[in-house]
């Protein structure tokens, strides 16, 4: 039987889902490659044949030690930790590179595990990652998609993402009650390349998202935006009175910040 995991982890099994992700990540013999959650190291196991060191970051204090067992230390280094609190600019800086990372991520903290990575994408060059089908679909979306929205713009603002391909649930074990997506991020920040400083258009993408259903000038009125800055603003961007943010693209976005900004 397997076991039965304590963190809410579901255990890739699929021999043809592991390549196809390890694949994804291209050629890392000369690359560290940092895997979030290996669990019983199914994964693992393919990036240590592959990579020129794998650092294994598992939280479950049962599966950790498992780990050191089946790998050598000169291959695979486990940091018995959570995720979170890792520190990837140390590792990339002791790497001597960029790292890449892979992992099949646990769905009860995948968001705040894409946003650490985001605050770590100095230190990272791309990203394999599997999640919950419905996270997928709100990372890759595209403006004016029902699944467009503050996820979108927060990661898509680290660097390009796509889609590559779906799991049915009995991929994993014990089989989650959703599909599972794999999907790649190519980590080049776009922030001063749309001349935006990193910390303020996040928190004015936060308040421009705040209400879906709301107008895009209504958000900015509530977040105490003067409604004639706003409708000001939203001229010079070019953009509607109406608008919802679901619909504007990370260049718009940027241009009414950068017009209500001034």
């Amino acid at each position: 039987m397997p076991q039965k995991p304590k963190l809410g982890q579901n255990f890739l099994r699929d021999q043809s889902a592991i390549q196809r992700i390890v694949a994804a990540l291209g050629d890392v013999s000369q690359q560290t490659v940092v895997e979030i959650g290996p669990g019983q190291g199914a994964i693992t196991r393919m990036l240590a044949e592959r990579a020129a060191h794998v650092i294994a970051i598992e939280l479950d204090r049962e599966l950790a030690p498992l780990l050191r067992v089946q790998f050598p230390a000169e291959r695979v280094t486990v940091v018995e930790q959570d995720v979170l609190k890792f520190d990837f600019a140390q590792a990339s800086a002791a790497a001597g590179h960029k790292l890449a990372i892979a992992g099949n991520l646990p769905y009860y903290i995948t968001s705040p595990i894409l946003l650490t990575l985001a605050e770590s994408a100095a230190a990272l060059d791309r990203a394999v990652l599997m999640v919950q089908r419905e996270v997928a679909d709100r990372v890759v979306a595209e403006p004016g998609s029902r699944d467009y929205g503050l996820l979108s713009v927060t990661v898509q603002m680290y660097g390009p993402v796509e889609r590559l391909f779906t799991l049915p649930p009995g991929a994993l074990s014990p089989p989650p009650d959703v599909h599972s997506t794999v999907f790649r991020w190519r980590f080049a920040p776009r922030f001063a390349e749309l001349g935006v400083d990193e910390r303020s258009f996040l928190a004015f993408a936060r308040q421009a998202f705040a209400q879906k259903r709301k107008t895009l000038a209504n958000n900015l009125r509530a977040a105490k935006y003067e409604q004639s800055a706003v409708q000001s603003a939203l001229e010079d961007a070019g953009i509607a009175a109406q608008a919802r943010a679901e619909e504007l693209s990370l260049e718009v976005l940027a241009r009414l910040f950068l017009q209500l900004r001034k």
